[in-house]
């Protein structure tokens, strides 16, 4: 049987456009929210997420939105990955963000470092009654910071957020977590992660993390070395003591990594080369020091069952040919519904905007990406 589906025929069946030169696997179905989210659930089974105007609840699966509650300035939901939400177990809600009001990115590319008054700041918020009032407004940390994918409450009740961090001589990426044991009112940093690299898109960027089993935590970290680097945290984020390369092979992308209900690990990101194919890298320079693949064209999902030590196949979830579907969301709903969204969702590299907004059933994506090993 052949396993390909048209969007547009998809789409049609939901009463939504037809998105040109889209393929999208048929065990994917249209979501009706019409935002990228992040979206977090709250106490009572609604969802929530933050706009530029403020907090906002649903309870029909973002088909309709309540009225704003203003929380912070700065928040630019079209900016995918720039800021995550978490209710804790005690029901209050925290939300980890990059102020975009006061954005500032200057590079010199002879230098290859950054320049004076490059500027992104992380910051925090949070709301002890369910969205109607926020405090402990606070800076985490000043010069200039990027799109991050990991913000999770761990089993021991510490909050940790993955991100990342620019710094000079020479200028790239570095990795670290900013972890809090009193619900998001105090935060400490930990180590920083530096693989290396030189350039405005090179080191270990747009982490990614879950928690695994036994209590430990796993970061996966986008680089340009054809695979996500990997570290490990014992302590719940306060430390990084194991970093190194992953079996994941990545182009020059993030990925989304979510622990399920069930157990299993699942990740969503672009592969280093098209399905049967390869990509063409880039050319050393201000970006990276080493050749890089940017594929973005294909959106692809594995499993893990033995926490990240092996994986599944990835299953190609959608393909835009010439264009993008990158910077990838995760929620899983309800147990075994996951929600996928494609931050960056273009039909010709970066123009056209083409929303991409699904969800799948586990098992059953679970169970065709078992059969690809045969």
């Amino acid at each position: 049987m052949n396993m390909a589906l048209m969007w547009g025929g998809l789409l049609g069946l939901a009463g939504a456009a037809e998105i040109e030169g889209r393929w999208v696997h048929p065990l994917c179905e249209p979501l009706m929210v019409d935002r990228n989210g992040p979206f977090a659930l709250l106490e009572d089974g609604s969802i929530w997420t933050v706009d530029e105007q403020g907090f906002r609840t649903s309870e029909d699966d973002g088909i309709s939105w309540s009225d704003a509650i203003p929380v912070a300035s700065g928040i630019k939901p079209s900016e995918p990955a720039s800021f995550h939400l978490v209710r804790t177990r005690n029901h209050v809600l925290v939300m980890v963000y990059l102020d975009l009001a006061e954005y500032q990115f200057r590079w010199d590319d002879l230098k290859g470092e950054p320049q004076e008054g490059c500027k992104l700041e992380l910051w925090s918020v949070r709301s002890l009654d369910q969205g109607k009032t926020w405090v402990d407004h606070q800076r985490l940390l000043d010069g200039y910071n990027a799109n991050f994918f990991g913000f999770i409450e761990t089993s021991g009740n510490v909050l940790v957020a993955t991100v990342e961090h620019l710094v000079s001589k020479p200028g790239r990426w570095v990795s670290c977590s900013f972890f809090s044991e009193d619900e998001g009112k105090t935060w400490k940093r930990s180590n920083l992660i530096d693989i290396g690299g030189h350039g405005h898109h090179d080191g270990a960027t747009e982490p990614t993390v879950a928690e695994l089993s036994d209590g430990r935590l796993m970061m996966l970290m986008r680089t340009n070395l054809d695979r996500f680097w990997q570290a490990f945290s014992e302590d719940r984020g306060r430390y990084w003591r194991v970093v190194q390369p992953s079996s994941i092979d990545a182009s020059s992308a993030p990925g989304y990594l979510l622990a399920l209900k069930s157990g299993r690990l699942v990740l969503v990101w672009n592969r280093l080369n098209p399905e049967g194919g390869t990509w063409k890298k880039s050319e050393p320079g201000p970006a990276s020091e080493t050749p890089a693949s940017w594929h973005r064209e294909e959106l692809s999902m594995a499993f893990s069952e033995d926490d990240g030590k092996t994986w599944t196949p990835g299953v190609v979830l959608a393909k835009q040919k010439g264009g993008q579907l990158s910077y990838p969301l995760l929620m899983e709903r309800r147990p075994g519904e996951i929600w996928i969204v494609a931050g960056f969702a273009f039909k010709d590299k970066w123009k056209d905007p083409a929303p991409f907004r699904v969800r799948l059933r586990e098992e059953s994506l679970f169970r065709e990406a078992l059969s690809q090993d045969h």
